[in-house]
């Protein structure tokens, strides 16, 4: 089964921490954050539940070149193949700072939108070959290209299309098998409160073949046959986030199996209900996703986009601040970074035993670990030179203790067209000072063991 899911992807990041007294000059609770979480959202978000399922799914949407569009990219399961539309501005972000269990506040931000401009050919070949359509709809364009819904209107009759409107974004089309709204939705695009006579008024406006209407844990209305469905009775947590996606992502899947309309709302009232109980998309973490990209991953990625490639390099035998700071300093010179990591052997060649002190799989997972870093290359050669003329990086950094005309991969950077960029050392680290110091400590500790006996 191939799902290929078109609408508005949006970064979603939690700020998670305590709350226990006011801020001195207003009244408000001050949270000391103790993590920080990102996640796929909006038309992301169903991408990521669909490939969940084990089965093959294709996003169409439009993302901005900025940190915020790379963390999605980076942040969605490797089962789901992205194709972009055309996007300008900021990529869209919600961030929620949530203390003791409860949002107290979300922080919007980036403006970017899909404009009315044609698609490329992969849309339309990935839209004529898919089993079920999802349109999640979040305001930001993608439902609004009028090239998009005309192909979203020819498709064949037998491929299922699920519409997840939203208010400020288009109306469905009306070849659109079942349109899914909230009860908040429905409420603004009928004016009716009652249900199912919303999910009926909703029906003979939009032209549709059904109507949806999800009310949390009262399960759903169905139009036209003005069906009620229940959702079970489970424990559920007050974060409903990402519920509407689930949902429509169920019931795509469920059509597509060949289900009637009935018994796939009910199969998704069933599968949204279950995925609150479980904590929703706030219980989603990136520890579930596959592992890091390599760094020819994130070449293309950044390059497809259009985007600026930051490589760095060492042997970070004993990762230190000093390192943390030269990362983190790279990684805010473009839209992605490599750390060229030297293999065990080649830290041997360069430093003489006993070094490396930590094996070289150990060293690539610490720094992958690192929010800065977006993969890892490991060399052999006792250079990075090789490396650097297959990555070719649009900025290679080195510590500001390196002159770069020394430097045996500047003629590389340099012929393809690259910059070095030296950044300030934090002073006071060093792996081969932090060693000196632990064999003063050791040799003290012998002498005074000798003193003693």
């Amino acid at each position: 089964m191939k799902v290929v899911i078109v609408g508005d992807a949006l970064l979603d990041l939690d700020l998670t921490g305590s709350a226990s007294r006011l801020c001195p000059d207003a009244p408000v609770p001050v949270v000391d954050v103790e993590s920080r979480r990102g996640r796929p959202g909006g038309a992301a978000l169903a991408a990521a539940l669909a490939a969940d399922q084990g089965i093959e799914v294709t996003l169409i949407s439009g993302r901005g070149a900025d940190p915020a569009g790379y963390e999605i990219d980076r942040l969605l399961p490797a089962g789901v193949r992205l194709v972009d539309l055309p996007f300008t501005g900021g990529t869209p972000s919600k961030t929620r700072v949530r203390a003791g269990g409860q949002s107290v506040v979300r922080l919007d931000s980036g403006a970017g939108a899909v404009p009315d401009v044609v698609p490329g050919p992969a849309v339309v070949r990935e839209l004529r070959s898919a089993d079920a359509v999802l349109i999640a709809d979040y305001g930001r364009g993608a439902a609004s290209n009028s090239r998009l819904r005309h192909e979203l209107s020819r498709l064949p009759p037998g491929t299922p299309m699920i519409w997840d409107p939203h208010p400020r974004g288009a109306a469905p089309v009306a070849r659109a098998d079942l349109v899914v709204p909230n009860e908040a939705e429905a409420m603004r695009f009928s004016g009716m409160t009652a249900q199912p006579a919303g999910a009926m008024a909703l029906w003979r406006e939009w032209e549709c073949a059904a109507v949806a209407v999800t009310m949390g844990e009262r399960g759903a209305a169905l139009a036209p046959s003005c069906e009620l469905v229940a959702a079970p009775q489970l424990d559920t947590t007050t974060d409903t986030c990402g519920a509407g996606d689930a949902f429509a992502v169920a019931v795509a899947l469920a059509l597509a199996r060949g289900e009637t309309t009935s018994d796939a709302v009910a199969d998704a009232v069933l599968a949204a209900s279950r995925f609150v109980a479980s904590g929703g998309a706030g219980a989603w973490t990136v520890d579930d996703r596959p592992a890091s990209e390599n760094g020819l991953d994130v070449v293309e990625r950044v390059r497809e986009r259009g985007g600026r490639l930051v490589a760095a390099g060492g042997c970070f035998d004993l990762l230190h601040p000093g390192h943390v700071d030269l990362l983190n300093q790279a990684r805010r010179l473009g839209d992605a970074l490599v750390v060229c990591l030297n293999s065990d052997a080649s830290v041997r060649r360069l430093k003489g035993a006993p070094r490396p002190l930590v094996g070289v799989e150990d060293r690539k997972c610490l720094l992958e670990a690192l929010e800065s870093v977006d993969a890892v290359a490991v060399f052999e050669e006792t250079t990075p030179c090789e490396l650097l003329a297959t990555l070719r990086p649009d900025v290679w950094v080195k510590g500001g203790d390196y002159e770069p005309s020394r430097l045996p991969e500047a003629k590389v950077v340099e012929q393809y067209g690259g910059e070095i960029v030296r950044v300030p050392l934090v002073g006071g680290y060093s792996t081969t000072r932090i060693l000196r110091n632990l064999l003063e400590v050791d040799v003290k500790r012998e002498e005074l063991h000798e003193r003693a006996g």
